[in-house]
């Protein structure tokens, strides 16, 4: 499985450490919720709502340089859209992986 990196972020700063330190505490203040809020509405079957969801946290995931769990979460999106919930345990496997880094950073 992917690790998530800071090669894209750091692509955008042009160096600018300031600025990879403010994207990176955004990205690490809004994940949990944004986590928490797709997991009630998986839970409560409100598909349309975590789809919403996975597109707020997909682009976290790009930001992050997960390329193939950015994939998945596009396709996720769609099928929840399509009231298909079937890939949301590959895609809680990709927010393991995101809760993980940014509880060890």
């Amino acid at each position: 499985m992917e690790e998530p990196n800071f090669t894209y972020i750091s692509q955008l700063s042009g160096g600018d450490k300031v600025f990879e330190e403010k994207i990176f505490k955004v990205l690490k203040m809004e994940f949990p919720g944004e986590r928490e809020t797709y997991l009630n509405n998986i839970i409560s079957n409100n598909f349309d709502l975590a789809a919403h969801n996975v597109h707020k946290i997909k682009h976290k995931i790009s930001l992050l340089g997960l390329v193939q769990s950015y994939e998945l979460a596009s396709e996720h999106e769609i099928n929840l859209g399509e009231g298909n919930a079937g890939l949301h345990d590959n895609f809680n496997e990709v927010l393991k992986i995101l809760t993980h880094f940014f509880d060890k950073i």
